[in-house]
């Protein structure tokens, strides 16, 4: 009985022994794994960093908006008797563009030019009679006023006949024709828009920090979306001398020439406006880059040499930077990174300081400083 308990206990020891063993290589190997797995190579894109001449510069949002505009209408009320232009035909100052029916005040017009030239031949021979003192000169007096009172009415109704007369107040092109023959005009109606187009406004916004960097006379470079990849020079004309109080924003304006008329009023428009002389800075990728709101920073590669196989071992050091402005793909470093540094463009995710890497640029991101859309 001894014997078989003896027997036993043996069995139990050595199965318990085994587990115990398993388990420790077991969980040694789970270590080791682990710990290999810690130290893979990660792989990432990288890149030199070069320096480039930067121009520093301001970008700004703003409308177009007419040298000259206005929305034609007549101040006196009447019916449209004719028309004298076309939607969409250019003008010159002066021309006349429509007329309403004025038959009525022409025919008051004649009376009361009747009316004067008989308070002129009644003052006149009172002026001679008073030579001879015949009449008083309280009655030449008198009819010296009737004669003015007369000449007034006839320059009001002539003001009147005038204003049944629509000209063209500018040069400049006439947008949609608004009123038809026949039609009744309410004072004020509009008949058609008038816009001189050569040249055009651009007005835009900027902060009260830019105040100090733009001057009058400085090139500024507008682009709207209806032409993609055209650019349009211009020059800054004015700025207002007021800053915003709500936005704390200043406006400016600039001329913009406009010869072939592809610029509209109210269209949008993005500005470019150079500030200052070039730069020589340190640019990288803006994928390079990673922000955080604890600080800006990017991964530089330390090359600590050859391997026991012979392959060169890339780690990772992580670097606070301060970055600069932005133009299409880059970002300007101004400290932080020195030219010649590698840089790690992407991947950047995977990484922590000191974390070994393999560099394969098969696949890059784009650095390009002036991107285009491209149409697939």
């Amino acid at each position: 009985m001894i014997k078989r308990m003896l027997i036993m206990l043996i069995l139990v020891g050595a199965v318990l022994g085994g587990l115990f063993g398993f388990k420790t290589f077991v969980n040694g190997k789970i270590q080791e794994a682990m710990a290999g797995m810690a130290n893979m190579p990660q792989t990432v894109s990288a890149a030199k960093a070069v320096t480039s001449d930067w121009q520093p510069r301001i970008d700004a949002v703003g409308s177009l908006r007419a040298v000259r505009g206005a929305e034609l209408s007549l101040e006196v009320p009447g019916v449209v008797e004719t028309i004298s232009f076309q939607s969409g035909d250019e003008v010159k100052a002066g021309q006349v563009l429509l007329t309403l029916r004025k038959e009525d005040e022409e025919a008051r017009l004649q009376s009361l030019e009747a009316t004067a030239s008989l308070a002129q031949i009644t003052y006149d021979r009172d002026v001679k009679q008073l030579k001879a003192q015949a009449i008083s000169q309280a009655i030449v007096d008198n009819d010296e006023a009737n004669l003015r009172n007369a000449k007034a009415q006839v320059a009001v109704q002539k003001a009147i006949l005038d204003k049944k007369t629509l000209r063209a107040p500018f040069d400049g092109k006439l947008g949609l024709r608004q009123v038809d023959l026949g039609q009744f005009l309410p004072a004020g109606t509009e008949i058609a828009t008038l816009q001189s187009l050569d040249p055009i406004f651009v007005d835009f916004l900027l902060p009260q920090q830019a105040v100090a960097q733009i001057l009058v006379g400085e090139k500024v470079r507008a682009k709207v979306d209806a032409f993609p990849g055209r650019t349009f020079e211009g020059k800054i004309t004015a700025i207002n001398p007021k800053i915003d109080t709500g936005s704390r924003n200043v406006q400016v304006r600039a001329t913009v020439s406009n010869a072939d008329q592809k610029l509209l009023p109210g269209m949008f428009a993005t500005v470019e406006l150079d500030t200052g002389g070039a730069q020589r800075l340190v640019t990288l990728p803006q994928t390079a880059v990673s922000y955080n709101p604890y600080g800006s920073l990017v991964y530089i590669v330390d090359d600590k040499g050859a391997g026991p196989d012979g392959k060169p071992q890339l780690t990772a050091r992580q670097v606070f930077v301060t970055t600069g402005a932005t133009r299409g793909d880059q970002v300007a470093i101004l400290k932080g990174v020195a030219e010649g540094d590698t840089v790690v463009t992407s991947g950047q995710i995977k990484l922590r300081n000191g974390a070994p890497i393999v560099v394969n640029n098969s696949a890059v991101p784009s650095n390009d400083a002036a991107p285009k859309i491209v149409d697939k």
